[in-house]
């Protein structure tokens, strides 16, 4: 049930025998107030509850298509990290960010990923499958329902690459705006970078949505091919110039500027003269960039740069006209990098 409209969930009552507005009441009270069970449902008829519901013993027998929480790690600093089960036995990782005045979902769009970044503790364990659109959504309620906060913003930041993915992912977007009254404006997308499909996805984004308004965050993390291809291996077959020119095309088809995000690596891709380097890169792009202080995870050696090597590349980028900001590092001191909760389960999971 969750991802469907309004519509579709009124038509599916009425083939039920019921009357449609009970599809009106299954939508407030999957989306509302985060139904998740039909048992929970309480306005339904308790014969037509039962008799959806099947056995109220048996989570699986319910299709609402919620997740169960497998662990909770809350930061002291608020971040909530979340490891969620699904229904064929698989595990995701979700994260609400809270700050003074806004409450941000990290969502995964995939269980694993298959980009294998070297800094990325999810690329570890490589891709299981993508999600499907209720997952997807299922954890901006579980956050909304841990937390006891309306979130504000959504990233696709967590596990998996959404350009793999785009169909769900175009579909979650929908429904958070449509379903769950998010504007596209406080979405944002991030990707890696996957051949051909930049322009595809604005173009999938035009059709399904009407418009695209969502933000598109590019990760670049190296200012030339070379230590690209050394951070991600996918890179070799998607150059540099190339990514660039598609980020070109998205613009074009879509009227909205692209954001950069650029880990900083202490010693390897932090030195001002590769902030130089990547200005140079940037020129002529409408863009923003984003520095991300890495969050080290015990399978690579990379180092956390220190206050000052961050502050002298965002001086660097600024003094040549780049918009920049540095991301503030949240949940440190309980396994801030991406895929780090989930690796912790895999050796009983």
């Amino acid at each position: 049930m969750l991802g469907l409209k309004l519509e579709a969930l009124e038509a599916w009552a009425v083939a039920q025998g019921q009357p449609a507005f009970r599809g009106g009441q299954l939508h407030e009270w999957i989306y509302a107030k985060g139904a998740r069970r039909f048992a929970d449902v309480t306005v339904l008829p308790k014969l037509w509850r039962e008799r959806l519901g099947g056995n109220p013993d048996v989570e699986q027998a319910d299709p609402i298509g919620r997740s169960r929480e497998l662990i909770r790690s809350v930061a002291s600093d608020g971040t909530t990290k979340l490891l969620l089960a699904t229904a064929d036995g698989l595990s995701l990782e979700t994260v609400g960010i809270p700050s003074r005045d806004r409450l941000t979902v990290c969502v995964s769009s995939q269980v694993g990923c298959p980009m294998a970044c070297r800094f990325c503790a999810t690329g570890k364990a490589g891709l299981d499958r993508s999600l499907a659109v209720h997952e997807i959504v299922d954890q901006v309620l579980t956050v909304r329902e841990v937390m006891g906060e309306r979130p504000s913003h959504v990233v696709f930041m967590g596990m998996g690459e959404p350009l793999l993915n785009i169909e769900a992912v175009l579909g979650a977007i929908d429904c958070l705006c449509t379903d769950l009254g998010m504007a596209q404006r406080q979405i944002t997308l991030s990707t890696v970078g996957v051949a051909q499909t930049l322009p595809q996805l604005a173009e999938r984004a035009l059709e399904r949505l009407g418009r695209a308004q969502f933000t598109l965050a590019v990760s670049l993390h190296a200012p030339d091919q070379s230590l690209r291809e050394q951070l991600i291996p996918t890179a070799r077959a998607y150059p540099l110039e190339r990514l660039l020119d598609d980020c070109r095309r998205y613009v074009a088809l879509t009227g909205r500027r692209v954001s950069f995000e650029y880990i900083l690596l202490g010693g390897l891709n932090d030195h001002p003269r590769q902030a130089v380097a990547l200005a140079q890169l940037l020129r002529g792009f409408q863009s923003h960039v984003n520095l991300i202080p890495y969050n080290p995870i015990e399978e690579e050696q990379f180092q956390r740069p220190s206050l000052e090597r961050v502050e002298a590349f965002r001086r660097a980028l600024q003094d040549r006209h780049v918009a920049v900001s540095v991301r503030a590092s949240r949940g440190l001191d309980q396994d801030a990098a991406c895929g780090q909760l989930r690796r912790r389960l895999a050796p009983t999971g």
